[in-house]
């Protein structure tokens, strides 16, 4: 992925200058002007470099001459993004990110994104994996590769895919190697911090260590899925139903292979022959508005399910999100050889 700077150019510069930052772009050529404070002055094409020059603009003549003024962006954290839908789907292909004051801080290319969710990522990854030994004995689970990536880089990739550009990493077991292995996100415009945990603190104590969240919305799931889960329309269908707090939940079917008597008092009420019964168990990864943060209890060990009860206790709106894509849990070493198998098969 290209580093979204390659797209930045100062105001002042000259257009030849701009043209030979254009050439490196190639296919993806559009610049954005930035002031000094890297505030979104306007944008520049090919087209609008060989407008000026039929013009009789010199090459050495600066480009805020000629550059488009009030392009269009996306602002991050930005709730409803219809905008970015709208964009998407009315082929706008490069725009840039820009933050509260202006500042352009990312740049998003819809040929290699599907979105920009407004959403901070934690990725629980301190567990020791002790049902992967000796594979996890040197290296943690985490870092496990599935194909040709790592397990939690199949995770980090998808939702980078959707925008999310916010990371977390809860760490502990050999953390050291995850923070090595990902460092702080930049050549993959991304921003990773790290939260250790001293201590286990269960599937989603951690994040109570966690102050300076990005957005108003929080996503938080374990690092050993694999799945192709549409992050989009997980986050619409949040927004949607006005949630506190959402689950992906896995259908599983139960096929009994006789009737079923339903009976009161030993008489037969009715019966159903051969039925087949869908559960929901609970997929990993968690949504939620950032203020049910609240309810976590500081550093302490603190369960996702422990979080869902007090929030149903506290009547706040918890919904099921049925997966209907794929999911697996790489937890033992039938789950791991499974993975490799489906990573060939599976569109992800």
């Amino acid at each position: 992925m290209r580093n979204f700077r390659d797209h930045l150019l100062f105001s002042g510069s000259t257009i030849k200058q701009a043209l030979i930052q254009l050439d490196v772009l190639a296919k993806d050529a559009i610049l954005f002007i930035i002031d000094q404070e890297e505030k979104l002055v306007g944008a520049l094409t090919d087209g609008d470099v060989r407008r000026g020059l039929i013009k009789g603009v010199g090459i050495d003549d600066k480009v805020n001459s000629i550059i488009q003024g009030n392009p269009k962006f996306i602002r991050k954290g930005e709730r409803d993004i219809n905008k970015v839908i709208e964009y998407r789907e009315g082929h706008f292909r490069i725009l840039p990110v820009i933050d509260k004051h202006d500042k352009v801080v990312n740049v998003i290319n819809f040929t290699e994104m599907r979105s920009y969710l407004p959403i901070d990522a934690v990725i629980m990854a301190g567990g020791r994996g002790q049902r992967l030994q000796p594979l996890t004995d040197t290296t943690p689970k985490p870092l496990l590769k599935v194909g040709d990536k790592a397990i939690m880089e199949h995770n980090v990739d998808r939702l980078a895919l959707y925008g999310i550009d916010d990371f977390w990493f809860s760490v502990n077991y050999l953390g050291e190697q995850i923070e090595s292995h990902f460092g702080d996100g930049k050549q993959r415009n991304l921003s990773i911090d790290y939260v250790w945990e001293s201590e286990p603190l269960g599937t989603i104590g951690a994040v109570s260590k966690i102050k300076n969240f990005e957005h108003d919305y929080v996503l938080v799931m374990n690092s050993d899925l694999l799945t192709n889960l549409d992050y989009e329309h997980f986050y619409l269908d949040f927004i949607k139903q006005d949630a506190d707090f959402s689950v992906v939940t896995i259908p599983y079917l139960v096929n009994v292979p006789y009737a079923v008597l339903e009976t009161t008092n030993g008489e037969i009420k009715s019966f159903k022959e051969k039925p087949t019964y869908t559960y929901y168990s609970n997929g990993g990864i968690y949504l939620m508005k950032r203020e049910v943060l609240d309810y976590l209890p500081k550093e302490t060990h603190f369960n996702a399910t422990d979080l869902m009860e007090k929030l149903i206790e506290e009547k706040k709106k918890v919904i099921s999100y049925p997966l209907l894509g794929y999911w697996l849990d790489i937890g033992k070493h039938d789950d791991f050889d499974k993975a490799q198998q489906d990573i060939k098969l599976v569109k992800f």
